[in-house]
């Protein structure tokens, strides 16, 4: 079966009340890996210390309406990009003189190991090459010169990369993850990358910069452009950004760079596992990658049941796109406080929005569990984006059910409500191969980034968590029957911290149709 890697992953490492229970891995601290990627033979170029406010509200850049399409780009509005993309936006000192910087965008368990490239053609101000941006001092290092967009265009089989100002290349650095969460850090990849592509998509959006994504491309030659060593660092995608200009020169072959590196610990562990995951869901050339996006996704499964709709959202309402990312965090304790049924809807219409890529997006069906929000029966759901309305799978309290398929965790008991990604990946797979399991994975983290931009945009919370994966389908079969577990968000409102939390360590029943 096409995709036969990517099944034997997710199976491999789906977290079960069992597996969980017998794992014997332990967090070694002394080898805890450095959180930001260092070169240490390469001159920096220092960016502006002013960034643009965004003053347009969050909702209205998630659904794609921005300022108009700027003549040139200049460095100000690629720092602007850059800093609410990847940039650091908050430091909190302890006692102690232990010292965190927080980054715009959510990472599991903040090892932060999504790394941000430019390749840059024609930005004013900037020498056309090949940049990594490093967060910690806020600088471009220029890893190689020259125009090489026209390389990227090949490797992209998309001439319109050679057009565009710039294009920016998330990569991810395994160690810096998989330290904590091991093999299954290969989901992790493309959680956060797509949580922060949410914010890199609303940010561009409020430029006028017109982004557009691409997931498929030649692995090992974006890895070469860059220099990144592909059985430690790996290209996940491109983001080009920017009106089209004169096209870049064609592409021509680039040599190998290998500048020095700080390393991140004084030794690592290896998952064969997950290195095999990436070079099974690779691509090999040019062909290779328009023979890919020539797949079709599985055709969207209608509701079984009525669908109750939900307000429509007021995309004027909330912060503006700057405020809401300057202000966002992860809530760690959640308040058994109602939420509106307004702003639970504005959450799933955000992470619902189409995905502006080269192939379809809509591969991520939502289920919601509803603890708390006021015109809204408790119960388990599953949302419809095209009438914008929730279908009932069962009324209840699942509270403690909830808290139990989040590893156990009191954040998701103690939501007002938890948002479920699921995929039918089988059918994902035959369409797109093993690099489907990117997809689904990448279009859950992104719903998922849009979920907590809405939320904080709003005035609440969100969280993302993990789960027990056959659980989270049995809860909510028969109607999520041939789906898989991708990702899970919560909202709420924060708790103060005399609050006690919620967590259930009993097996939950499934819900049944009302």
């Amino acid at each position: 079966m096409a995709g036969d890697n990517a099944r034997r992953f997710h199976d491999t490492t789906a977290h079960s009340p069992e597996s969980v229970r017998r794992s014997g891995h332990m967090l070694d601290w002394d080898i805890k890996p450095f959180l930001f990627k260092v070169y240490t033979d390469v001159p920096a170029v220092p960016l502006p210390r002013e960034v643009d406010v965004l003053p347009m509200p969050a909702l209205v850049t998630i659904g794609g309406d921005g300022a108009p399409p700027p003549a040139r780009v200049t460095l100000a509005t690629l720092t602007s990009l850059l800093y609410y993309t990847a940039g650091v936006t908050k430091q909190k000192r302890y006692p102690g003189g232990a010292e965190v910087l927080f980054r715009a965008a959510a990472s599991t368990g903040a090892l932060y190991q999504t790394e941000v490239y430019v390749v840059a053609g024609d930005v004013d101000g900037l020498e056309p090459g090949v940049y990594h941006f490093s967060p910690g001092d806020f600088m471009l290092r220029r890893l190689r010169a020259g125009d090489v967009r026209g390389v990227l265009a090949a490797a992209a089989a998309d001439a319109s990369l050679a057009r565009r100002a710039c294009t920016l290349v998330l990569t991810a650095i395994y160690w810096r993850n998989t330290w904590k969460y091991q093999a299954r850090g290969y989901r992790h990849l493309f959680w956060d990358s797509g949580t922060m592509l949410a914010n890199a998509l609303a940010v561009s959006t409020a430029l006028g910069l017109q982004p557009r994504l691409s997931t498929g491309f030649v692995d090992t030659a974006v890895d070469h452009l860059l220099g990144v060593e592909e059985t430690q660092e790996a290209a996940l995608e491109l983001l080009a950004v920017g009106p089209e200009t004169a096209p870049a020169p064609a592409a021509a072959e680039v040599g190998a760079i290998a500048h020095e590196v700080m390393p991140l610990s004084r030794e690592q562990v290896d998952y064969p596992l997950l290195r095999e995951a990436v070079a099974a869901s690779s691509l090999s050339d040019p062909d290779a990658v328009r023979a890919w996006r020539e797949g079709r996704p599985p055709a969207s499964r209608a509701g079984a049941g009525a669908v109750m709709p939900l307000p429509a959202p007021d995309v004027t309402a909330g912060r503006s796109v700057g405020e809401t990312i300057q202000r966002r965090g992860s809530t760690r304790r959640f308040a058994h406080t109602a939420l509106a049924a307004t702003e639970l809807g504005a959450a799933l219409w955000a992470a619902s929005r189409p995905i502006p890529q080269d192939v379809p997006s809509g591969l991520v069906d939502l289920y919601v569990v509803v603890n708390a929000v006021d015109g809204v029966q408790s119960g388990a759901y599953r949302y419809h984006a095209g009438p914008h309305g929730l279908e009932s799978l069962s009324a209840g309290d699942f509270r403690r059910q909830s808290a139990f398929l989040t590893l156990e965790q009191p954040l998701g008991g103690d939501a007002a409500a938890v948002i479920f990604f699921l995929a039918p990946l089988d059918a994902v797979l035959t369409a797109f191969g093993n690099r489907g399991y990117r997809l689904v994975n990448l279009e859950a983290g992104i719903a998922g980034g849009r979920a907590y931009l809405a939320a904080y945009a709003l005035g609440f919370g969100a969280s993302g968590l993990t789960f027990y994966d056959a659980e989270v389908v049995r809860f909510f079969s028969p109607g999520a029957a041939g789906e898989d577990a991708i990702f899970v968000v919560a909202l709420g409102r924060a708790a103060p911290p005399e609050e006690r939390v919620l967590l259930s360590t009993a097996m939950p029943s499934p819900p049944r149709r009302s």
